[in-house]
């Protein structure tokens, strides 16, 4: 009997999934954490742990105190 996966996994492959789908564009700026974490109904933990997930990966840049943006994919091509 296969396990659900964790909620900051299950985060995390959405935000992928919007990504590919051109809802969040290469260089477009994410919601806040805050705003993030109302939206998927869960703590402010829960969506540093997806978001940071994919900064380690490059998917994201974080850029403090300005907020988190879509890596552009074109430069790893």
């Amino acid at each position: 009997m296969p396990y659900a996966q964790p909620l900051w996994r299950q985060i995390r492959d959405d935000l992928r999934a919007k990504i590919k789908a051109g809802i969040y564009p290469p260089g477009s700026k994410l919601l806040s954490a805050r705003l993030l974490a109302k939206e998927y109904d869960t703590s402010h933990m829960t969506i540093r742990r997806a978001l940071d997930s994919m900064i380690e990966r490059d998917e994201l840049i974080g850029r403090t105190g300005v907020g988190v943006f879509v890596a552009d994919s074109e430069k790893d091509s």
